[in-house]
């Protein structure tokens, strides 16, 4: 089984290798809950979206309940980190 390590919010990687669109729901999934990482609903908007760009399909709809609770400069924070992180990676 592969090892799963989040070297950090920057870069992810799975046995060592670039990660995959299914990783990046995870991400999602563990920062929008607090499961293992604080709870970070910004961060949480950023890795759905860049799934929902990679092409997870579900990513697209957890974003979007997602960003029902949040306020509008979360909204605007999570996008720019987002096209931040796609330019850098």
């Amino acid at each position: 089984m592969a090892r799963f390590d989040v070297l950090s919010t920057e870069s992810a990687a799975i046995g060592g290798m670039v990660a995959g669109s299914d990783m990046y729901i995870r991400l999602g999934l563990m920062y929008s809950s607090g499961r293992s990482v604080p709870l970070d609903r910004v961060a949480a908007h950023m890795w759905f979206n860049i799934a929902a760009l990679k092409g997870e399909r579900d990513a697209a709809r957890m974003r979007r309940e997602l960003s029902e609770e949040m306020a509008p400069e979360e909204v605007a924070a999570a996008q720019r980190a987002a096209r931040e992180w796609l330019t850098t990676h």
